[in-house]
């Protein structure tokens, strides 16, 4: 009898294990990049180069609440576009290297 309890509460300390490794594998890390990523968004400024998830690259022109305005290069075209469709800025990015 003592050894099934004990057979039983070693598979489920084994379980255990296995989801505590995946939460510091898979869902730390992931929530840590989307915090990066949310800080990113929140300190965009006027004339700052961002990369939208689409693949354009544009000067901010003009910021509201959560809509963001950029200006792309040649005919200086505007495009209205939500924060969480930006990808990466640049102009910090670029910062950050020359340091």
């Amino acid at each position: 009898m003592s050894q099934q309890i004990l057979q039983y509460v070693s598979s489920f300390g084994i379980i255990i294990i296995m989801f505590v490794a995946m939460y510091f594998i898979l869902i730390r890390p992931q929530n840590k990049k989307a915090k990066e990523e949310q800080k990113m968004r929140s300190s965009l400024q006027i004339g700052d180069e961002v990369v939208t998830i689409g693949g354009i690259v544009g000067l901010i022109v003009n910021l509201k609440e959560d809509n963001v305005v950029i200006e792309t290069a040649g005919d200086k075209n505007k495009i209205r576009l939500k924060r969480w469709a930006i990808q990466s800025n640049e102009t910090a990015r670029e910062l950050e290297e020359s340091k």
